[in-house]
């Protein structure tokens, strides 16, 4: 097998995973208990070039989005949803969260994988509820506001944390494990992907 083959299976293989976990959000499952965070730290990790890092798992958690908005919650909107209102408060923490793997995840080891985690679940709790206070109505715009938006997302920052944890150690335990056994997904560090 030749390096530019193993290279495309190891590229497609971290795709497949992060397609799989992209698409685990149509399950049921408790409110934030999403694969968001672990995709970001994935791919922050695994993908060479890492522009590739943010694009891959950004289209996924997209095209997840448009499956949820016009199928599972479809009869809540008069017309095809491309983009939902305040995505850009969720994309724009998942690219600093990518960020954040990019920068902290040097190896696949629980000292780096478990406060990569917590900050990228306080990430997206900062960031999208500061989100929900600023372009809803639902809270005054001033720092009682803020803090009340803050105190009711609490239940969801759990929610959050639990779902980061649980899918980093789905995908990073199992990619690390079929990669011990697979030669053609082995990184190929002398090869850019």
């Amino acid at each position: 097998m030749t390096g530019k083959h193993s290279i495309n299976v190891r590229f497609w293989a971290i795709t497949l995973m992060i397609l799989l976990a992209a698409s685990s959000r149509i399950l049921p499952h408790p409110p934030n208990f999403a694969p968001i965070g672990a995709m970001a730290l994935f791919g922050a990790r695994y993908f060479k070039p890492k522009y590739i890092s943010f694009i891959i798992p950004l289209t996924s958690i997209w095209i997840s989005d448009i499956v949820l908005n016009n199928v599972i919650y479809g009869q809540y909107f008069n017309y095809f949803v491309w983009f939902y209102q305040g995505c850009y408060w969720t994309y724009g923490s998942f690219i600093l969260i990518v960020i954040v793997g990019i920068v902290s995840v040097k190896k696949v080891m629980v000292q780096y994988l478990i406060p990569a985690c917590i900050i990228s679940s306080t990430i997206f709790f900062l960031i999208s509820n500061f989100g929900v206070w600023f372009s809803s109505g639902m809270y005054p715009k001033n720092l009682t506001g803020l803090w009340t938006c803050y105190i009711a997302g609490l239940p969801f920052f759990k929610n959050t944390i639990l779902g980061d944890t649980f899918y980093t150690a789905v995908l990073f335990g199992v990619f690390e494990f079929v990669q011990k056994r697979v030669p053609a997904i082995q990184s190929r560090t002398t090869q850019p992907l």
